[in-house]
Protein backbone atom coordinates (compact mmCIF):
# COMPACT_ATOMS: atom_id res chain seq x y z
CA UNK A 1 0.00 0.00 0.00
CA UNK A 2 1.38 3.88 -0.71
CA UNK A 3 0.37 6.23 1.38
CA UNK A 4 1.19 10.03 0.94
CA UNK A 5 1.36 11.92 4.23
CA UNK A 6 0.77 15.52 4.07
CA UNK A 7 2.53 17.41 7.10
CA UNK A 8 5.10 14.65 7.25
CA UNK A 9 7.80 17.06 8.38
CA UNK A 10 5.09 18.07 11.37
CA UNK A 11 4.77 16.51 14.49
CA UNK A 12 1.95 13.88 14.27
CA UNK A 13 3.03 13.74 10.29
CA UNK A 14 6.55 12.42 11.46
CA UNK A 15 5.19 10.11 13.54
CA UNK A 16 2.46 8.55 11.01
CA UNK A 17 5.78 8.52 8.65
CA UNK A 18 7.17 6.08 11.14
CA UNK A 19 4.38 4.05 12.40
CA UNK A 20 3.46 3.26 8.56
CA UNK A 21 6.57 1.79 7.61
CA UNK A 22 7.16 -0.04 10.36
CA UNK A 23 3.73 -1.64 9.55
CA UNK A 24 5.10 -2.17 6.25
CA UNK A 25 3.19 0.37 3.81
CA UNK A 26 5.20 2.46 1.48
CA UNK A 27 5.33 6.23 2.65
CA UNK A 28 5.62 9.19 0.15
CA UNK A 29 5.83 12.58 2.23
CA UNK A 30 4.70 15.52 1.21
CA UNK A 31 7.13 18.48 2.33
CA UNK A 32 7.57 22.22 0.89
CA UNK A 33 11.02 23.08 -0.24
CA UNK A 34 12.36 24.68 2.99
CA UNK A 35 10.76 22.36 4.97
CA UNK A 36 12.85 21.03 7.90
CA UNK A 37 13.30 17.44 7.82
CA UNK A 38 14.33 17.31 11.77
CA UNK A 39 11.43 15.39 12.65
CA UNK A 40 11.74 12.85 10.05
CA UNK A 41 15.32 12.01 11.09
CA UNK A 42 15.96 8.27 11.04
CA UNK A 43 12.92 7.52 9.07
CA UNK A 44 12.64 5.58 5.52
CA UNK A 45 10.61 7.73 3.05
CA UNK A 46 9.87 9.04 -0.40
CA UNK A 47 10.18 12.59 -0.46
CA UNK A 48 7.53 14.90 -2.80
CA UNK A 49 7.69 18.64 -3.10
CA UNK A 50 4.44 20.26 -3.03
CA UNK A 51 2.28 22.61 -0.83
CA UNK A 52 -1.63 22.37 0.34
CA UNK A 53 -1.89 26.07 -0.65
CA UNK A 54 -0.56 25.70 -4.39
CA UNK A 55 -3.05 22.96 -6.41
CA UNK A 56 -0.96 22.29 -9.17
CA UNK A 57 2.05 20.97 -6.84
CA UNK A 58 -0.38 18.23 -5.68
CA UNK A 59 -0.98 16.52 -8.89
CA UNK A 60 2.42 14.42 -9.00
CA UNK A 61 2.28 13.86 -4.94
CA UNK A 62 -0.88 11.79 -5.68
CA UNK A 63 0.06 9.81 -8.56
CA UNK A 64 -0.25 6.05 -7.82
CA UNK A 65 -1.81 6.66 -4.02
CA UNK A 66 -3.89 4.40 -2.39
CA UNK A 67 -4.86 6.08 0.65
CA UNK A 68 -3.90 9.85 1.62
CA UNK A 69 -3.98 11.08 4.92
CA UNK A 70 -4.22 14.58 5.67
CA UNK A 71 -2.11 15.68 8.46
CA UNK A 72 -1.15 19.32 7.37
CA UNK A 73 -2.71 22.10 9.37
CA UNK A 74 -1.66 25.26 11.32
CA UNK A 75 -1.96 24.17 14.50
CA UNK A 76 -0.19 26.17 16.85
CA UNK A 77 -3.40 28.88 16.43
CA UNK A 78 -1.53 31.41 19.00
CA UNK A 79 1.58 32.11 16.76
CA UNK A 80 -0.17 32.19 13.66
CA UNK A 81 -2.63 34.48 11.78
CA UNK A 82 -5.95 34.07 11.27
CA UNK A 83 -5.95 34.50 7.44
CA UNK A 84 -2.64 31.63 7.04
CA UNK A 85 -4.72 29.19 9.44
CA UNK A 86 -7.64 29.42 6.96
CA UNK A 87 -5.63 29.02 4.13
CA UNK A 88 -3.86 26.08 4.65
CA UNK A 89 -6.11 24.58 7.07
CA UNK A 90 -9.57 25.08 4.97
CA UNK A 91 -8.75 26.09 1.03
CA UNK A 92 -5.64 23.23 1.51
CA UNK A 93 -7.92 20.71 2.40
CA UNK A 94 -10.30 21.22 -0.42
CA UNK A 95 -7.37 21.22 -2.82
CA UNK A 96 -6.24 18.09 -1.29
CA UNK A 97 -9.44 16.54 -1.89
CA UNK A 98 -9.54 17.51 -4.80
CA UNK A 99 -6.25 16.57 -5.94
CA UNK A 100 -7.32 12.81 -4.30
CA UNK A 101 -10.78 12.64 -6.50
CA UNK A 102 -8.22 13.47 -9.78
CA UNK A 103 -5.81 11.14 -8.81
CA UNK A 104 -8.59 8.10 -7.24
CA UNK A 105 -7.17 7.69 -4.45
CA UNK A 106 -8.99 4.88 -2.83
CA UNK A 107 -9.09 7.05 0.48
CA UNK A 108 -8.65 9.81 2.42
CA UNK A 109 -7.90 9.83 6.34
CA UNK A 110 -8.48 13.68 7.27
CA UNK A 111 -6.60 15.14 10.69
CA UNK A 112 -9.09 17.19 12.07
CA UNK A 113 -9.14 17.99 16.07
CA UNK A 114 -11.25 18.08 19.13
CA UNK A 115 -11.23 21.75 18.80
CA UNK A 116 -13.99 21.11 15.94
CA UNK A 117 -16.21 19.45 18.28
CA UNK A 118 -16.97 22.70 20.22
CA UNK A 119 -17.31 23.61 23.24
CA UNK A 120 -18.52 20.43 26.10
CA UNK A 121 -20.68 21.71 29.04
CA UNK A 122 -18.64 22.23 32.40
CA UNK A 123 -17.44 18.59 33.50
CA UNK A 124 -19.04 16.36 30.96
CA UNK A 125 -17.67 14.74 27.51
CA UNK A 126 -18.80 16.09 23.47
CA UNK A 127 -18.80 12.61 21.19
CA UNK A 128 -18.94 12.51 17.52
CA UNK A 129 -22.20 13.85 17.24
CA UNK A 130 -21.38 17.21 18.39
CA UNK A 131 -21.68 20.38 16.28
CA UNK A 132 -19.27 23.11 16.91
CA UNK A 133 -20.70 25.62 19.54
CA UNK A 134 -18.57 28.89 19.39
CA UNK A 135 -18.33 31.67 17.53
CA UNK A 136 -15.71 31.79 15.13
CA UNK A 137 -13.73 35.16 16.67
CA UNK A 138 -13.85 33.22 20.13
CA UNK A 139 -12.07 30.14 18.90
CA UNK A 140 -10.55 30.70 14.98
CA UNK A 141 -8.66 27.36 14.98
CA UNK A 142 -11.31 25.47 16.03
CA UNK A 143 -13.69 27.03 13.59
CA UNK A 144 -10.84 25.94 10.96
CA UNK A 145 -10.96 22.81 11.49
CA UNK A 146 -14.78 22.57 11.58
CA UNK A 147 -15.00 24.08 8.30
CA UNK A 148 -12.20 21.84 6.97
CA UNK A 149 -14.75 19.09 8.19
CA UNK A 150 -17.54 20.44 6.09
CA UNK A 151 -15.50 20.01 3.02
CA UNK A 152 -14.59 16.32 4.13
CA UNK A 153 -18.41 15.72 3.66
CA UNK A 154 -18.85 17.88 0.71
CA UNK A 155 -16.46 15.69 -1.08
CA UNK A 156 -17.92 12.44 0.22
CA UNK A 157 -20.76 13.80 -0.98
CA UNK A 158 -18.98 13.74 -4.54
CA UNK A 159 -17.77 10.18 -4.33
CA UNK A 160 -14.64 10.46 -2.53
CA UNK A 161 -13.81 8.06 0.32
CA UNK A 162 -13.09 9.96 3.28
CA UNK A 163 -12.71 9.61 7.56
CA UNK A 164 -12.41 12.03 9.95
CA UNK A 165 -9.94 11.36 13.13
CA UNK A 166 -10.15 14.04 15.82
CA UNK A 167 -7.17 13.88 18.08
CA UNK A 168 -7.59 15.99 21.53
CA UNK A 169 -3.61 17.19 23.17
CA UNK A 170 -1.48 14.70 21.86
CA UNK A 171 1.84 14.58 23.77
CA UNK A 172 4.53 12.08 22.31
CA UNK A 173 8.41 12.07 20.53
CA UNK A 174 9.13 14.10 17.64
CA UNK A 175 7.72 17.62 18.70
CA UNK A 176 10.54 19.31 17.28
CA UNK A 177 8.84 22.58 17.38
CA UNK A 178 7.90 22.18 20.74
CA UNK A 179 3.74 22.76 20.20
CA UNK A 180 1.79 20.33 21.82
CA UNK A 181 4.96 19.19 24.61
CA UNK A 182 5.42 22.15 25.46
CA UNK A 183 3.86 22.10 28.77
CA UNK A 184 6.16 19.07 29.52
CA UNK A 185 9.46 21.13 28.16
CA UNK A 186 8.34 24.18 30.71
CA UNK A 187 7.64 22.31 33.79
CA UNK A 188 11.25 20.61 33.56
CA UNK A 189 12.45 24.16 33.02
CA UNK A 190 11.02 25.31 36.24
CA UNK A 191 8.71 24.91 38.77
CA UNK A 192 4.89 25.55 38.33
CA UNK A 193 3.44 27.34 41.37
CA UNK A 194 0.15 27.50 39.79
CA UNK A 195 -2.68 26.03 37.76
CA UNK A 196 -5.88 26.52 35.67
CA UNK A 197 -8.88 25.50 37.38
CA UNK A 198 -10.26 23.43 33.87
CA UNK A 199 -9.28 20.35 32.30
CA UNK A 200 -7.99 18.92 29.09
CA UNK A 201 -8.11 15.53 26.91
CA UNK A 202 -4.72 14.09 26.28
CA UNK A 203 -3.73 11.33 23.96
CA UNK A 204 -0.52 9.44 22.98
CA UNK A 205 1.31 10.41 19.41
CA UNK A 206 1.32 6.85 18.80
CA UNK A 207 -1.99 5.54 19.43
CA UNK A 208 -3.10 9.09 17.64
CA UNK A 209 -1.00 6.86 14.52
CA UNK A 210 -2.77 4.16 15.29
CA UNK A 211 -5.77 5.79 14.96
CA UNK A 212 -4.94 6.88 11.44
CA UNK A 213 -4.02 3.33 10.54
CA UNK A 214 -7.09 1.95 12.09
CA UNK A 215 -9.25 4.77 10.20
CA UNK A 216 -7.72 3.68 6.79
CA UNK A 217 -8.69 0.05 7.41
CA UNK A 218 -11.69 -0.15 9.28
CA UNK A 219 -12.83 3.35 9.25
CA UNK A 220 -16.37 4.11 7.82
CA UNK A 221 -16.96 6.97 5.22
CA UNK A 222 -17.73 10.37 6.18
CA UNK A 223 -17.74 9.31 10.06
CA UNK A 224 -15.78 10.84 13.24
CA UNK A 225 -13.66 9.19 15.46
CA UNK A 226 -12.32 11.05 18.24
CA UNK A 227 -8.99 9.91 19.29
CA UNK A 228 -7.80 10.84 23.42
CA UNK A 229 -6.60 8.69 26.26
CA UNK A 230 -7.50 10.04 29.42
CA UNK A 231 -9.93 13.17 30.19
CA UNK A 232 -7.92 15.00 33.11
CA UNK A 233 -8.39 18.51 35.54
CA UNK A 234 -5.44 20.26 34.95
CA UNK A 235 -4.36 19.78 38.55
CA UNK A 236 -4.17 15.85 37.88
CA UNK A 237 -2.06 16.93 34.55
CA UNK A 238 0.54 18.98 36.20
CA UNK A 239 0.88 16.73 39.07
CA UNK A 240 1.95 13.69 36.49
CA UNK A 241 4.05 16.10 34.58
CA UNK A 242 5.67 17.55 38.12
CA UNK A 243 6.29 13.52 38.96
CA UNK A 244 7.99 13.30 35.69
CA UNK A 245 10.11 16.07 35.07
CA UNK A 246 11.24 15.37 38.91
CA UNK A 247 9.64 19.02 40.14
CA UNK A 248 7.20 19.86 42.83
CA UNK A 249 3.94 19.54 42.22
CA UNK A 250 2.08 22.76 41.66
CA UNK A 251 0.62 23.78 45.22
CA UNK A 252 -2.56 26.77 44.21
CA UNK A 253 -5.72 26.04 41.82
CA UNK A 254 -6.68 29.14 40.11
CA UNK A 255 -9.80 30.77 40.65
CA UNK A 256 -11.53 31.35 37.14
CA UNK A 257 -11.74 34.95 38.06
CA UNK A 258 -8.23 35.03 37.94
CA UNK A 259 -8.17 33.67 34.63
CA UNK A 260 -10.78 35.91 32.97
CA UNK A 261 -8.50 38.77 34.09
CA UNK A 262 -5.56 37.67 32.69
CA UNK A 263 -6.94 37.16 29.37
CA UNK A 264 -8.45 40.51 29.41
CA UNK A 265 -4.41 41.35 29.98
CA UNK A 266 -3.22 39.34 27.34
CA UNK A 267 -5.89 41.02 24.95
CA UNK A 268 -4.81 44.54 25.57
CA UNK A 269 -0.88 43.74 25.60
CA UNK A 270 -1.72 42.47 22.23
CA UNK A 271 -3.48 45.75 21.19
CA UNK A 272 -0.71 47.18 22.43
CA UNK A 273 1.85 45.53 21.15
CA UNK A 274 0.76 44.88 17.90
CA UNK A 275 2.10 41.78 17.58
CA UNK A 276 1.48 37.90 19.05
CA UNK A 277 2.44 36.64 22.44
CA UNK A 278 3.54 33.51 23.95
CA UNK A 279 -0.37 33.07 24.68
CA UNK A 280 -3.25 33.58 23.23
CA UNK A 281 -6.27 34.80 25.24
CA UNK A 282 -8.33 31.77 23.85
CA UNK A 283 -5.85 29.36 25.98
CA UNK A 284 -6.39 31.38 28.81
CA UNK A 285 -10.10 31.44 28.63
CA UNK A 286 -10.63 28.15 27.56
CA UNK A 287 -8.13 27.00 30.63
CA UNK A 288 -11.73 27.87 32.71
CA UNK A 289 -13.38 25.11 30.97
CA UNK A 290 -13.32 21.28 31.15
CA UNK A 291 -12.21 20.31 27.46
CA UNK A 292 -13.43 16.32 27.67
CA UNK A 293 -14.20 14.22 25.37
CA UNK A 294 -15.59 10.20 24.69
CA UNK A 295 -13.47 7.66 22.72
CA UNK A 296 -15.95 5.21 22.87
CA UNK A 297 -16.51 4.77 19.43
CA UNK A 298 -12.99 4.60 18.29
CA UNK A 299 -11.96 1.84 20.92
CA UNK A 300 -15.20 0.09 19.78
CA UNK A 301 -15.08 0.55 15.81
CA UNK A 302 -11.55 0.85 15.43
CA UNK A 303 -10.48 -1.81 18.39
CA UNK A 304 -8.17 0.89 19.92
CA UNK A 305 -6.62 0.48 23.14
CA UNK A 306 -5.28 3.83 24.89
CA UNK A 307 -2.05 4.85 26.86
CA UNK A 308 -2.10 5.81 30.41
CA UNK A 309 -1.50 9.23 30.17
CA UNK A 310 1.61 9.10 33.05
CA UNK A 311 3.71 6.80 30.64
CA UNK A 312 3.18 9.17 27.67
CA UNK A 313 4.11 11.68 29.32
CA UNK A 314 7.49 9.92 30.76
CA UNK A 315 7.89 8.66 27.32
CA UNK A 316 7.99 12.21 25.84
CA UNK A 317 10.00 13.50 28.37
CA UNK A 318 12.57 10.55 27.67
CA UNK A 319 12.79 12.15 24.18
CA UNK A 320 13.34 15.54 25.08
CA UNK A 321 16.35 14.72 27.30
CA UNK A 322 17.28 11.86 24.50
CA UNK A 323 17.48 14.69 21.71
CA UNK A 324 19.25 17.34 23.86
CA UNK A 325 16.28 19.73 24.65
CA UNK A 326 16.95 18.85 28.26
CA UNK A 327 19.19 17.84 30.13
CA UNK A 328 17.76 16.89 33.59
CA UNK A 329 15.98 19.61 34.20
CA UNK A 330 17.93 22.19 32.06
CA UNK A 331 16.68 23.12 28.96
CA UNK A 332 20.16 23.07 26.17
CA UNK A 333 18.07 23.29 22.75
Amino acid sequence: MLALVTGATGFIGANLVEMLTERGWTVRALRRPASSLKALAGLRYESAIGDVTEPSSLGAAMAGVDVVFHVAAVADYWRSDVGSMMRVNVDGTRNVLQAALDAGARRVVFTSSCAALGRPPFGQMLDERAQFNLQPHEFPYGYSKHLAEQVCREFVGRGLDVVIVNPAVVFGPRDVNVISSSLIVEAARRTIPFVPPGGVSVVDVADVCAGHIAAAERGATGERYILTGENLTYRQLFDIVADVVGRPRPRLVLPPCALRAAAWLVDLLHRRLGRKLPVSSEQVRFAVETFWFDSSKARRELGLTMRPVAETVARTHRWYVAHGYLAGNAATR
